[in-house]
């Protein structure tokens, strides 16, 4: 999912799409991300387009560079983050990876889809462990009386880390042409008792949504380096 115009991640996104902003000095936050996807085994991959689709197409081309087939779907209005896969679904195989264009992280994207296609769920979302220190105290009230105060807690959530395994049931119901976002189709899931499956990781990842998190993310790449870029490309999953 490339389609996206990153504000918030201006004035950075002002003059390239998200996906582009340059990382480390030396690479595309996508081209990374491809050749990560190569090196797992994947040979194909269908980028969703919209906001500077133009350059993100100019950039990866057929994708022959980074040992991948892609081509586009490009998206004439927004779509959100699940509405593209409507207009391609005879494009998808049975089992598939759904992503955000502007991660970096060291997921194994192969064992991810592994372990969706062995657990029969529609819908299996990569997952992560953050922790958020709220700066204020905390009331908990009850008929107009505080019962309970917390001076500024920190609190553990388990987020989504952008990355999904799905499978082609998970979007059979849904119109072409539908703009359509993954909480929408998570709570549909849910609705119909249709249970996602999580994927638990503990290793690299980071969102590039903020210009802090951009800031960061460049201070940090030679130290990450390493695990990001791979150096060999397996035989195909």
């Amino acid at each position: 999912m490339a389609g996206g115009r990153g504000t918030r991640l201006r004035p950075y996104t002002t003059s390239l799409p998200k996906p582009l902003v340059p990382i480390g000095d030396r690479y595309a936050i996508l081209e990374i991300v491809l050749h990560q996807l190569a090196a797992c085994g994947f040979t194909g991959a269908t980028i969703a387009i919209n906001h500077m689709g133009p350059l993100i197409r100019a950039f990866v081309g057929d994708g022959a560079r980074f040992g991948l087939r892609v081509d586009y779907a490009e998206e004439r209005v927004p779509l959100s983050t699940i509405g593209p896969l409507f207009a391609i679904r005879d494009r998808l195989p049975e089992h598939y990876l759904v992503m955000n264009g502007d991660i970096l992280t060291d997921l194994d994207y192969a064992d991810l889809l592994r372990t969706h296609v062995a657990s029969d769920a529609p819908l299996t979302v990569a997952t992560f462990d953050r922790t958020v220190k709220v700066d204020f105290g905390v009331l908990e009230v009850e008929d107009g009386r505080i019962v309970r105060f917390a001076e500024k807690p920190t609190l553990d959530y388990r987020v989504s880390m952008g990355v999904y395994a799905m499978s082609a049931r998970s979007i059979a119901a849904y119109p072409e042409g539908l703009a359509f976002g993954f909480d929408q189709l998570m709570l549909d899931l849910l609705d119909r008792g249709d249970l996602p499956a999580s994927y638990h990781f503990d290793g690299y990842w980071l969102d590039i949504g903020r210009p802090d998190d951009y800031d960061e993310a460049n201070r940090i790449f030679d130290a990450v380096e390493p695990i990001l870029m791979p150096r060999s490309v397996p035989e195909p999953v």
